[in-house]
């Protein structure tokens, strides 16, 4: 680590247990290899909270000009084409180098800084809307398992740190971000039609009803999820955990913190361990979503940040559309 990279070491940041600034780059550095092993070489988001967790927060895509020379950065784009330099998680000097800015945890790129061509990361967020408990999101969790089963796709888990859950394929560096988002389309709309009652692919709010809604579009391009291992503002300061399948029926989401990971890691490891060693084909869901568009299925809405796509529907919520 390089001298002076944290300052100040003694600020408390999380209320519940008087956690330090300290206290979380001690983390970052106990968890670094499996930290890096899925984060290392990506662009990554900060959201600084200058206060701490309870304080304000602001989102930060662009390094400071200020910033030391040795960080490594990168070129990425918005939506709406306006570029920024973005930190590179290189190392974990880098992440410490964050941590001493107030940034708790890591929102990440689905790409590599020196590949960004190529997304090689599929992300499946099992979202809770208002009334699902997370009961029905291991549920969810497992008709998703299922799925990539039949389809011949390892999937690897995660906790949000929140209350969702969220599924990672690793990817062979063969498609692009759009690719990838009609796949979590596919995904989302055949777990929809298996099951109906416990999972929705509906994006307007209203049509959703207390389900679990599998949320497509993070899959969007210049999209970032918060990462594997990063800190949520949570006054626990709960982590977005990777977990094995076999942990699923036992766990909560609110058990993993900065407290109980280092621990949990030297008595289990990282579950995430082999993701890279075998990334996955995405032909099986992109056969999945030909078939739907085959069948007269139109694109499924994108955010409105992004510019109107073809064969995209009307963006506009079904309860606010003119009638005819």
């Amino acid at each position: 680590m390089r001298d002076g990279l944290i300052t100040h070491p003694d600020k408390v940041l999380f209320a519940e247990r008087g956690e330090t600034k300290g206290d979380l780059a001690e983390y970052y550095l106990r968890v670094a290899g499996p930290l890096m092993r899925t984060m290392g070489g990506r662009p990554v988001l900060l959201q600084r909270f200058p206060e701490g967790a309870a304080g304000p927060s602001f989102f930060q895509k662009r390094v400071p000009a200020n910033a030391p020379g040795w960080l490594q950065t990168t070129m990425v784009s918005t939506p709406n084409g306006t570029t920024s330099r973005a930190l590179v998680a290189a190392d974990t000097d880098h992440v410490l180098w964050a941590v001493n800015l107030g940034c708790l945890g890591f929102h990440v790129w689905p790409y590599r800084a020196d590949d960004p061509e190529h997304t090689d990361e599929l992300r499946i967020d099992l979202d809770p809307t208002p009334g699902v408990d997370f009961t029905q999101i291991r549920q969810a969790a497992r008709e998703l398992q299922r799925l990539l089963a039949e389809a011949g796709i390892t999937g690897y888990l995660k906790t949000t740190g929140s209350r969702g859950l969220h599924v990672y394929v690793r990817l062979q560096p063969r498609w692009d971000s759009y690719q990838v988002r009609a796949a979590a389309v596919a995904v989302a709309r055949e777990l929809e039609r298996r099951r109906p009652d416990l999972i929705t692919a509906a994006w307007w709010k209203e049509e959703r009803g207390q389900r679990v809604f599998i949320d497509y579009n993070q899959n969007a391009p210049h999209k970032t999820v918060f990462g594997a291992w990063s800190v949520r503002a949570r006054p626990g300061a709960q982590v977005s955990t990777p977990v094995a399948w076999a942990e699923l029926d036992g766990i909560h989401p609110d058990q993993f913190t900065i407290a109980s990971l280092a621990s949990r890691l030297d008595a289990h490891g990282d579950p995430w361990a082999g993701m890279n060693d075998d990334p996955q084909s995405l032909e099986p869901l992109l056969e999945m979503s030909a078939r739907d568009r085959a069948s007269g299925l139109m694109d499924a809405p994108w955010p409105p940040v992004y510019p109107k796509q073809p064969d995209e529907p009307p963006r506009v919520a079904p309860s606010r559309a003119k009638k005819p």
